[in-house]
C-alpha cells in the first residue's frame, strides 16, 4: 500500500535559508498519541525559522520550517479528546519528532486551540509564537497592575503582542517604536517614543524616573546598556528575547538564562478568543502561496515587513 504524500518546505543541511530550503514531497506524518495532525491552511513565518536553518538549535535533519499554523484537523492521537477531525484549530507545530513542520500541506501539532468565529485561518496562524513568547516573558517579569514596563522594539510582532498583553493586565507601557505602528500602539494605551539618541532620557522623563521592568523584543542592536539605565541601573529588571550573546555579560535576564516555559495551553485559546472579539490583534503584512515560498522567505529575511508574512495553502 502506497503511503500518502504531501508537499513540504524543508532543509537537509544548515546554511542560508534560500540556499538550503527546498519544496519537496514526503510522506504525510502520523501523529503520536498526544498530538494532532491538520491540513494546513495558513503558516506564519518567523525569524526563528531562519535561525533554525543556520543551525542555532541543532537537530536531526531533514527538518521543516514553520511553527505557527492554522487548519483543519485530519487526525488525532489516541490520547486526544478535545478535538476531532473536521475541527478548525490554530497552534504550534511539533518541531522535534517529525521531519517536516508547518510549511507543509499537513502538519503535526503538540499544542492547539479551536479557532473561534469569525477569526479566519490567516489571522489565527499569526498568533501562536507572538502571543506565547510575549506572554511567557511578561509572566517571568512578574509585573502587576499600575507598574511601568518599557517594551523596546514594540514594532516587532512579539513586542506588539507584549504591549497589548501588558495593557490588558493594566500595566503602564512605554513603547519604543518607529512610526509604522505608533498610532496603533497608542490606541492600545501605550506611550510611544522613538529609537535613537536620547532614548534613555525620553523614557525616564515619560516614566517619571520609575521604570519597573524593560523587555527587549527588537533584534539585538547593542541596546542593553541603555536599557539597564532605563531600569534604574538594575540589570536584573531587564529581559531580552534577542541579545543572548550579551545578556550574561551585562547581567541581564534572557530566554535561555531563565529557562522560560512557554504556556501554550494557557494562552492560545484565550488570545484567539480576544482576537475574535476584536480586542487583540497581530497585523498581517502579506500572504503568499506555497509555490511562491522563495518570495515569502526573501521578504522575511529583509526584516522590513510591517506585520506577519503568511504562507497559504489551497484546498
Amino acid at each position: 500500500m502506497t503511503e500518502k504524500q504531501m508537499k513540504t518546505l524543508r532543509y537537509h543541511a544548515y546554511g542560508e535559508p534560500l540556499a538550503v530550503l527546498n519544496l519537496e514531497t514526503t510522506t504525510i506524518p502520523v501523529p503520536q498519541a498526544n498530538h494532532i495532525r491538520i491540513q494546513v491552511k495558513a503558516c506564519a513565518l518567523n525569524p526563528a525559522d531562519w535561525a533554525c536553518c543556520h543551525g542555532f538549535v541543532p537537530h536531526i535533519l531533514p527538518r521543516g520550517i514553520g511553527t505557527d499554523v492554522a487548519g483543519i484537523v485530519t487526525g488525532v492521537g489516541r490520547q486526544v479528546t478535545d478535538v476531532q477531525p473536521g475541527d478548525a484549530v490554530l497552534g504550534n507545530v511539533n518541531f522535534n519528532d517529525y521531519t517536516s513542520a508547518g510549511a507543509a500541506e499537513e502538519a503535526v501539532l503538540d499544542h492547539w486551540a479551536k479557532i473561534p468565529q469569525p477569526l479566519d485561518f490567516t489571522e489565527a496562524a499569526a498568533l501562536p509564537m507572538a502571543v506565547t513568547t510575549a506572554y511567557a516573558h511578561l509572566k517571568a517579569l512578574d509585573l502587576h497592575a499600575g507598574q511601568t514596563l518599557v517594551v523596546h522594539g514594540a514594532g516587532s510582532m512579539i513586542g506588539y503582542a507584549a504591549v497589548q498583553i501588558a495593557r490588558l493586565n493594566h500595566v503602564n507601557v512605554i513603547a519604543t517604536a518607529g512610526q509604522t505602528f505608533a498610532k496603533q500602539l497608542e490606541a492600545f494605551g501605550a506611550t510611544v517614543t522613538s529609537y535613537g539618541p536620547g532614548r534613555v532620557e525620553r523614557v525616564l522623563a515619560l516614566a517619571n524616573n520609575q521604570v519597573d521592568a524593560v523587555l527587549e523584543t527588537a533584534s539585538a542592536s547593542g541596546a542593553l546598556p541603555d536599557l539597564i539605565k532605563m531600569a534604574g541601573n538594575h540589570p536584573d529588571h531587564v529581559m531580552t528575547i534577542s541579545d543572548h550573546e550579551n545578556a550574561k555579560k551585562y547581567g541581564v535576564r534572557s530566554t535561555f538564562s531563565e529557562n522560560i516555559a512557554f504556556p501554550y495551553d494557557e494562552v492560545l485559546a484565550k488570545y484567539a478568543q480576544l482576537a475574535a472579539e476584536g480586542k487583540f490583534e497581530i497585523p498581517i503584512a502579506q500572504t503568499f502561496t506555497i509555490d511562491d515560498w522563495q518570495a515569502a522567505v526573501t521578504a522575511s529575511l529583509t526584516g522590513h515587513a510591517h506585520g506577519k508574512l503568511v504562507i497559504l495553502f489551497a484546498d
